[in-house]
């Protein structure tokens, strides 16, 4: 088994924020010309997350590595790892953010002047933002979005939430809870390189820290999953 986990760390470290950074660099180019570029890059993204996925499946299966261990459990808030103060901290972020992303979700498909809101930001974005060549923007793209943003909360809380931290866990049973919160938070920025230092890895990581608090302060990734899904959703919102 440690040897499939070391695999597997190696290629989070190299795969996304080399091979996926070159390869977004030569999507942002073909999607001016070519009108299926970002159906494309869709699929590709979608098969991508699920190979590794897959793997760690795989894993669970021929080894003595649990669902459970990975996250896959009833959420409970357990205060034990990082202290009382952090984990409802961190759980109060989360739940704060979630009621965040509905209330924009919700108020797009009843609010005008929600929708409006979002359609000036999404402007905004569009205008300065690394990944703008990267949302959706006919119907097609938008319903592909949809499966693009499921995959993405399963698997990457399922690779960068669960498996990460049980794999530095497992393989430094020695580092503290902390490091391995860095640690694991800085394997998902890097995977996010190719938008950017500051919108792409900084943020990302920084997300991924919230992200790894509230998993460890509840002992399951499902919450994670949800939320995740829902933030990257309402990306395709905002202008219809």
């Amino acid at each position: 088994m440690d040897f499939i986990i070391w695999l597997l760390i190696l290629f989070l470290l190299f795969y996304e924020p080399i091979i996926g950074y070159f390869d977004f660099q030569r999507f942002k180019q073909k999607v001016k010309t070519d009108k299926n570029a970002r159906m494309k890059y869709y699929n590709n993204a979608i098969i991508g997350l699920w190979v590794p996925t897959i793997i760690i499946i795989l894993l669970i299966v021929f080894t003595e590595l649990t669902f459970k261990e990975i996250g896959f459990t009833i959420p409970m808030i357990n205060t034990e790892p990082l202290g009382k103060w952090v984990t409802f901290l961190g759980l109060g972020i989360g739940l704060l953010y979630l009621f965040f992303v509905l209330y924009y979700i919700i108020g797009f498909k009843f609010s005008n002047k929600i929708k409006r809101e979002l359609s000036i930001k999404k402007k905004e974005e569009w205008e300065k933002s690394v990944i703008s060549p990267l949302l959706p923007v006919s119907d097609k793209e938008k319903k592909r979005w949809n499966y693009v943003s499921l995959t993405a909360g399963l698997t990457e809380e399922v690779i960068y939430r669960g498996f990460t931290v049980f794999a530095l866990a497992y393989l430094y049973p020695n580092l503290s809870i902390w490091a391995i919160i860095l640690l694991s938070s800085l394997i998902f920025g890097l995977a996010h390189t190719y938008q950017g230092f500051f919108m792409g890895f900084l943020r990302t990581t920084i997300f991924a820290i919230l992200f790894c608090i509230i998993f460890i302060g509840m002992g399951s990734i499902i919450p994670l999953i949800i939320l995740h899904f829902l933030v990257d959703y309402i990306a395709k919102l905002g202008d219809e």
